[in-house]
C-alpha cells in the first residue's frame, strides 16, 4: 500500500509541477477516499499535501481545514512525528486565521506550544517554537493585547537567540518594534526597539543582508513609521531614499528573474522532445542546470519555487517565482506583505514626504503607479466593478484590507494635493472615489470613515463653507478613538469658527482650542502643537491680542520649518506674521515675510494663500505710499481672485459639492452576511501613516476690526458658494 501511495505522492507532484492543480489533488484524494485502509502515517501526510494545495492555490479553506482537523485525530494515536504535528497544528492556525476565527486559532498554537517544551532543545523544535510564537502573537494583537503580543514575541527571540539565528532574530526585533508603534507606551521602549533593529541588522553579514529584502523593506518601513510618529522628517529622508533605491532594485532583480523562468520553461520543452541528439540534449541540460543555480543565488529557493510544505503566503493567489519579497530565506521562508503591496506603500511614502514640500509633479507620478498597482492586485482577488464586502471569499478579506486602505490612503493625499492646488473638481471626484469604496467596503475601511469626514470638512473649508466645515470635523472628531486625529479636527474645525468672524463662532473657537492647547505637549511629535499654535495665535489676533499672537505664531513657525517642513503651512504662519508685523507698523520686516510667503505659495500653487498675502501686500504698499507697487500687486491680486472664483464656481456647479458638504454622514447598507470581526480580522498591516495635517490650515483670516490687519473681505468668500 505504501508503494500504491508514493506513485500518487510522485503523480500529484508531477501535476503540481505542470500547474495542473485540480488533478494533483484528486490523486492525493484517491488515498483518502479509498475503502482501503492506508497506514495513519500516510494518510496524515497526504491530507496535509491536501491542505497546503488548497491554501496556495484556492479559497477553499474549510476544505483545507477539514482535512487538517482529521490529521490531528490521527496524530493523536501516534506517539512521536513531532513534526508532523508541528506542521498541522501550523497549518491549521492559517485556517483559523484567514476565517478570522482567533479564539480557536490560540488554542490551537498554545498545543504546539505545549508540544515544542516537551519534546527537548531539538534546534527544529525550537524553529516551530518561533512559527507558533510568531502566529500567537499576530493573533493577539488583532484583539488588541499587545502586551500579550510582545510577550510572544520576546519568546520567539528568545528561541533564535538560542539557535543563533540573527536572521530570525532580526524578525522579531522588527515585529517587537511594529507592536511599540502601535502601542506606543513609553517613548524609551518605542527607542529601545529601534536601536536593537539597528544593531541585529549590522550584526548579519552583507552577503546575508541581500538576501533578506523583506526583512530590509520592514525594517526601513519601521524606521519611518517611527520617524514619522516623531516627526523627525531630516532623519526619516535617508530611509525614505533607501527604500526607494530599495524598491528599484527589487523590481530590476524581478524582471530578470521572470527572463530567466522564461528561458527555463523554454529548455524544458525542448529537452521534453523525444528525438533530440544526446549531445544537444548535454548541453541543453547544461544551461537549464546553470539557470537553475542563477535563480537559487537570487531567491535562495528551488528553481519550482515552492520552497517548504507551509502556506507561508498572505493570500491565496498563485504567484510566479520572483513575485514574492520573502522575507530571508528558508526556513523563516515568508512575507510580512506580498510585494505588490509593499511597493505601494513605498510609493505611498515617497507621496507623504513629497507632498509637504510641494513636489507635486512627482507626488502625482507616484500615485499613480501605487494605485494602479492596487488596482491590478483587486482584480485579482476578484474585485471587480459592483463587488461589495458580503461578496468576498474568506481568505480574500486580509489582503483585500491591505490594499483599500493603501488605496484610501493614496486618494487622501491625492484630496490635499488638489486641495492645495485649488483644484476643486479633481479633489471632489477624488472624495466621491473613497466615498464609494467606503460605501462597498464600510467594515474593512471603518476606520477611514474619520478621514473622510474630515476631508470633506476641508473640502468645505476650502470653499468657504465655513458652517458645514465646522459640522464635517466635529463628526470625524467622533468617528475616532485618535487623540492626534480629535485634537487636528478641532484645531480645523476652530479654524473654520474664526473665519465665519461673527462672536459666537469665536466663542466656538475658543471652546474648541482651549482644552487642546493645554495639553499639546503631550504628543509624542511636534504635528498637533503647530496645528494649535496656528489656530491660538489667529484667535488672539482677532481678540487684538498682537504681541501675544505674535509669540504663539512665531513659535509655531519655527517648530513648522524645524520639524515638519509643510511649506504650505509655513507660507501661511508667515503671512499671518507678516499681518501682524504690519499692524505692529514693522513695515521693513512685513514686507520681507510677506514676500517670502508669496513665494512658497506659488511653488505650491495655492492660489488661496496667494491672494491672501497679496491682500496684506498690497495694503502694506498703500502704506508706504508705493502707489506703483500697490497697482501692479492689486491688478495681479484681481486676477488670481477671478481664477478662484472661476474655480469655486466650477465646484459648486458639480453634481458632487451638495453632497460632500451636506451636513449628514454618508449612509452604508448594514450588513448582513459578513460578521465585522471576520472582516476586520488579519495581520496588522503596519501603524497608521498618522498624517493629519494632510492639508494644511488652508484659510483666509476673518474680517478685520482694524485696517492695519488683513485687507480681506471674508464675505466674498461666502458669496462665492452661491
Amino acid at each position: 500500500m505504501e508503494a500504491v501511495a508514493a506513485g500518487l505522492w510522485t503523480l500529484a507532484e508531477h501535476h503540481e509541477n505542470t500547474g495542473e492543480i485540480a488533478k494533483a489533488i484528486k490523486c492525493l484524494e484517491a488515498i483518502c477516499q479509498t475503502e482501503v485502509s492506508f497506514p495513519p502515517i500516510v494518510e496524515v501526510k497526504t491530507r496535509l499535501r491536501i491542505a497546503t494545495l488548497l491554501l496556495h492555490y484556492s479559497h477553499n479553506v474549510n476544505h483545507a481545514k477539514a482535512h487538517l482537523e482529521r490529521s490531528q485525530l490521527l496524530l493523536k494515536s501516534i506517539p512521536s512525528c513531532f513534526e508532523l504535528k508541528c506542521r498541522a497544528f501550523s497549518l491549521l492556525s492559517q485556517c483559523y486565521q484567514l476565517v478570522g476565527a482567533i479564539p480557536p486559532q490560540k488554542q490551537v498554537l498554545h498545543k504546539g506550544l505545549e508540544l515544542t517544551a516537551s519534546v527537548g532543545y531539538e534546534i527544529s523544535m525550537k524553529l516551530w517554537s518561533c512559527n507558533f510564537n510568531s502566529q500567537l502573537a499576530n493573533a493577539l494583537s488583532i484583539e488588541g493585547d499587545y502586551r500579550g503580543s510582545l510577550s510572544a514575541l520576546e519568546c520567539g527571540y528568545a528561541c533564535a537567540t538560542e539557535v543563533y539565528y540573527p536572521e530570525l532574530q532580526m524578525f522579531f526585533a522588527t515585529s517587537i518594534l511594529h507592536v511599540h508603534l502601535m502601542q506606543w507606551d513609553d517613548d524609551s521602549l518605542v527607542e529601545q526597539a529601534v536601536n536593537k533593529c539597528n544593531e541585529i541588522w549590522e550584526s548579519i553579514e552583507p552577503d546575508k543582508r541581500r538576501q533578506c529584502p523583506g526583512l530590509l523593506f520592514y525594517n526601513e518601513l519601521l524606521h519611518i513609521f517611527y520617524r514619522l510618529r516623531l516627526c523627525d522628517y531630516k532623519n526619516a529622508a535617508p530611509h525614505v531614499d533607501n527604500l526607494d533605491a530599495a524598491m528599484k532594485t527589487s523590481m530590476q532583480q524581478t524582471q530578470q528573474m521572470q527572463e530567466l523562468v522564461k528561458e527555463l520553461n523554454a529548455l524544458d520543452q525542448s529537452l521534453s522532445r523525444s528525438d533530440l541528439y544526446h549531445r544537444d540534449r548535454a548541453a541543453l541540460s547544461k544551461k537549464q542546470a546553470m539557470i537553475q543555480e542563477q535563480l537559487r543565488n537570487m531567491t535562495g529557493l528551488s528553481p519550482i519555487g515552492r520552497e517548504s510544505l507551509e502556506p507561508v503566503y498572505f493570500g491565496n493567489a498563485r504567484r510566479s517565482i520572483g513575485d514574492k519579497l520573502q522575507l530571508a530565506p528558508p526556513p523563516i521562508d515568508g512575507e510580512w506583505l506580498l510585494k505588490s503591496a509593499v511597493y505601494a506603500l513605498v510609493d505611498l511614502i515617497v507621496v507623504i514626504f513629497g507632498r509637504p514640500k510641494g513636489l507635486f509633479k512627482e507626488c502625482g507620478k507616484r500615485i499613480k503607479s501605487g494605485m494602479r498597482i492596487i488596482q491590478d492586485e483587486l482584480v485579482k482577488l476578484g474585485i471587480t466593478d459592483g463587488v461589495r464586502e458580503v461578496d468576498l471569499q474568506h481568505s480574500s478579506i486580509w489582503m483585500a484590507g491591505v490594499y483599500l486602505m493603501l488605496l484610501i490612503q493614496f486618494l487622501e493625499n491625492k484630496v490635499a494635493i488638489e486641495l492645495t492646488r485649488a483644484e476643486f473638481v479633481e479633489a471632489q471626484e477624488a472624495l466621491i472615489q473613497m466615498r464609494n469604496w467606503f460605501m462597498r467596503f464600510p467594515t474593512i475601511l471603518q476606520a477611514c470613515e474619520c478621514i473622510i469626514e474630515m476631508l470633506r470638512g476641508q473640502y468645505a473649508h476650502a470653499v468657504g463653507c465655513y458652517n458645514e466645515a465646522a459640522f464635517h470635523y466635529i463628526q470625524a472628531v467622533k468617528l475616532t478613538e485618535s487623540k492626534s486625529m480629535q485634537t487636528m479636527c478641532h484645531v480645523y474645525a476652530a479654524v473654520s469658527y474664526i473665519c465665519i468672524g461673527d462672536a459666537e463662532s469665536s466663542s466656538q473657537a475658543l471652546d474648541l482650542i482651549g482644552p487642546v492647547y493645554g495639553v499639546m505637549d503631550s504628543f509624542v511629535g511636534v504635528r498637533e502643537k503647530t496645528g494649535v499654535l496656528f489656530a491660538y495665535g489667529l484667535l488672539l489676533m482677532k481678540q487684538q491680542d498682537l504681541q501675544e499672537s505674535r509669540n504663539r505664531l512665531a513659535r509655531g513657525l519655527q517648530l513648522t520649518h524645524t520639524y515638519l517642513g509643510n511649506l504650505q503651512l509655513v507660507s501661511q504662519y508667515l503671512t499671518v506674521l507678516g499681518s501682524l508685523a504690519l499692524a505692529l507698523q514693522d513695515t521693513a520686516q512685513a514686507r520681507e515675510i510677506l514676500k517670502s510667503s508669496l513665494t512658497l505659495a506659488k511653488k505650491l500653487y495655492d492660489i488661496p494663500t496667494q491672494i491672501w498675502v497679496l491682500s496684506v501686500l498690497t495694503g502694506l504698499y498703500k502704506d508706504l505710499g508705493e502707489r506703483g507697487n500697490e497697482m501692479e500687486n492689486a491688478e495681479y491680486q484681481t486676477r488670481k481672485t477671478i481664477d478662484l472664483q472661476r474655480r469655486i464656481a466650477d465646484a459648486n456647479a458639480s453634481i458632487y459639492h451638495l453632497e460632500i458638504i451636506n451636513k449628514v454622514r454618508f449612509e452604508v447598507d448594514p450588513l448582513h452576511e459578513l460578521d465585522a470581526k471576520r472582516a476586520m480580522a488579519g495581520p496588522t498591516m503596519g501603524v497608521s501613516l498618522d498624517i493629519p495635517e494632510s492639508i494644511g490650515l488652508s484659510a483666509p483670516l476673518p474680517a478685520p476690526s482694524s485696517s492695519r490687519l488683513v485687507d480681506i473681505d471674508t464675505g466674498k468668500l461666502r458669496k462665492w458658494r452661491s
